[in-house]
């Protein structure tokens, strides 16, 4: 079994949004006949478009959601039927014990799918840490934790 976290970037829209999808299916490629674990907190963005492609790809996805509100305060209405249909069809699904989203649960959620892989997938663009539980924090503690860390951020790419 391979498990596979994923962090990236929720701003991805648009055309950004197909050809990092693209990236992430080549990445997966070779884990398609294993028996594949991906491991995502399904924000918008890269979190879902990694369990898309780990679904495609023949896997299955473990979700861990940072707070009991996490849907109806951080899923805005209209990505909320996409949310919903990665949710229905996660082999599980777990929250952090917090009520309320903010930095203290997106580190936690961090922290627990980084302690539940084997390698990370982030689609990041290599820029600092704005804050403690984003992508480059994701990515740092898990160099820190000697977890293997693969970049993917395709050529021509930004941000939205």
């Amino acid at each position: 079994m391979t498990r596979i976290g994923i962090t990236g970037h929720s701003n991805l829209t648009g055309e950004n949004a197909q050809v990092v999808r693209g990236a992430l299916a080549e990445a997966l490629a070779p884990y398609r006949d294993g028996d594949l674990v991906g491991i995502s907190c399904l924000a918008r963005g890269a979190d879902q478009l990694f369990a898309s492609a780990v679904l495609e790809a023949g896997g299955r996805v473990e979700v861990v959601l940072p707070s009991a509100d996490y849907r109806e305060n951080k899923v805005k209405p209209h990505e909320r039927d996409s949310f919903d249909d990665l949710l229905i069809r996660a082999a599980s699904v777990r929250y952090m014990p917090h009520r309320r989203a903010g930095r203290e649960a997106y580190e936690e959620a961090n922290q627990t799918l980084l302690s539940r892989a084997e390698r990370l997938f982030a689609v990041w663009d290599g820029q600092p840490a704005d804050g403690r539980g984003g992508t480059g924090d994701a990515v740092e503690t898990a160099r820190q934790q000697g977890l293997p860390v693969e970049v993917i951020w395709p050529d021509g790419v930004s941000r939205g």
